[in-house]
């Protein structure tokens, strides 16, 4: 029965505001309601497409011997990722051969036979802080400024007490926080601004755009700032760059052909060495080189 009392509504499919009289109605016209009801029809269809070719795809995979990951994971209904950690781990036994991993249905079961039973997690207590700075000893130690430090403790939650009127910061982090943030220690030469703008004729303004667009590594003492000389340079044209010694992650798929849990894979069982640039990870070009090498028959 149709009420009187007017409901402010709306619409499911279009969205726009109307007036109902049934707290039911949800839709604002026959249109949107002959519209949301097609597409209801096209995602069953859709849906009943994929669950065909699901089954299909486990079917297949229960008349094979050997697995792929991706198969694997179907197999388990958890994803590649977890896949891959339990090859890590040695829980689960595979072979690779020539970048593609094979796993056997028979070490899956055995997997499953072998394993123990479940056990219950136990929290780890953390350790309690016992080792810590006095503001002026992080300021002589690092070269930073005093509202520099309280906005880094912010910032990343350094702990802090107060002890007869003096604040004592946690070493452990305020360590590993300086620790990220190092520069190159093979860096050895450094330009100051004062020196950029008489070498290169440049204004202050122009220092500062040329530092950011370049991203030139820089260290700062107390309320000094310096840049490297070498990366500088280089930047200027005047000194030649240094042959690469890294692969980012793009550059290592790309050559070797490799999918990207494929490559950290191979970094993890490897330990091949990696640096972080930024948001960038990279990683050594000698040890993939030497890695992916084609091997060599002696006669």
């Amino acid at each position: 029965m149709k009420s009187k009392i007017p409901i402010k509504k709306k619409c499911e499919w279009c969205g726009k505001d109307f007036i109902a009289y049934k707290v039911t109605t949800r839709f604002c016209s026959k249109q949107c309601n002959s519209y949301a009801y097609k597409d209801m029809l096209r995602n069953q269809r859709i849906k009943l497409v994929q669950d065909s070719i699901i089954v299909q795809e486990q079917n297949e995979t229960d008349s094979k011997e050997y697995l792929s990951p991706k198969e694997t994971a179907m197999l388990l209904s958890v994803d590649r990722v977890t896949i891959y950690r339990y090859l890590w781990d040695g829980l689960l036994p595979c072979i690779r051969m020539r970048g593609k991993t094979f796993i056997r249905k028979a070490d899956i079961e055995k997997m499953f036979d072998e394993a123990k039973p479940y056990q219950k997690r136990h929290k780890n207590e953390r350790a309690p802080i016992s080792e810590f700075y006095t503001t002026a000893e992080i300021l002589d130690k690092y070269g930073i400024s005093e509202s520099g430090l309280y906005k880094i403790a912010k910032s990343e939650n350094i702990p802090k007490m107060f002890q007869r009127g003096k604040s004592y910061w946690s070493k452990k982090h305020i360590d590993a926080y300086f620790a990220k943030k190092a520069v190159d220690a093979s860096i050895t030469e450094w330009y100051s601004v004062a020196d950029m703008k008489e070498k290169f004729h440049m204004t202050t303004t122009a220092v500062y755009t040329f530092v950011s667009n370049f991203k030139i590594p820089k260290k700062r003492i107390k309320k000094k700032v310096l840049y490297s000389k070498r990366h500088v340079d280089i930047s200027k044209g005047i000194a030649e760059p240094d042959a690469p010694q890294y692969y980012t992650i793009k550059e290592a798929m790309a050559k070797f052909h490799v999918s990207r849990d494929q490559l950290y894979h191979y970094v993890k069982t490897y330990n091949i060495p990696k640096v972080q640039e930024g948001k960038y990870v990279k990683l050594s070009k000698k040890e993939l080189d030497e890695l992916f090498a084609p091997p060599t028959i002696e006669r």
